[in-house]
């Protein structure tokens, strides 16, 4: 009788709290912001390939825009001042292409992509010194509640 009144009890209690799991995730629940987006993604010298920190990036800033509409999307390409500058160019596009591929498989809400490339336009100043950290592709995301 102690058995089953202990088994009763048990259950009682591991079902309980079973039960306010799914209460909490109904409170916890919020309203999306739809407050713009603008973040950049970082990639390894002469690559285009997405790093772990680029993917988190992008899942990101998909998951930020789930539940808004996606009022403008652009995507700029860039590369640091080593190469020749048709290289870099053409690695900013592939840099571009490989985000804009990784925010629709991250299920971006639907949205027209300004793809652009920059490659190293930029990465000097006027004095010769070379921008750091121009590896990279800055995405711009401009959100806005769903109507």
């Amino acid at each position: 009788m102690k058995t089953v009144m202990i088994l009763g009890l048990a259950m009682t209690v591991g079902l309980g709290g079973c039960a306010s799991v799914g209460m909490r995730r109904s409170l916890v629940r919020t309203e999306p912001t739809c407050q713009d987006v603008t973040t950049p993604i970082y990639f390894e010298p002469n690559q285009a390939s997405l790093t772990r920190d680029g993917r988190r990036v992008i899942a990101g800033a998909a998951a930020a825009a789930r539940g808004c509409t996606v009022q403008s999307l652009r995507v700029l390409g860039l590369a640091d001042a080593g190469g020749d500058a048709t290289s870099n160019r053409v690695l900013s596009r592939r840099r571009a292409e490989s985000v804009t591929a990784a925010l629709i498989e991250a299920k971006l809400p639907p949205a027209e992509f300004a793809v652009t490339a920059a490659g190293e336009a930029g990465a000097e100043t006027a004095s010769g010194q070379t921008q750091p950290v121009r590896r990279r592709v800055d995405v711009v995301l401009k959100l806005s509640k769903l109507k």
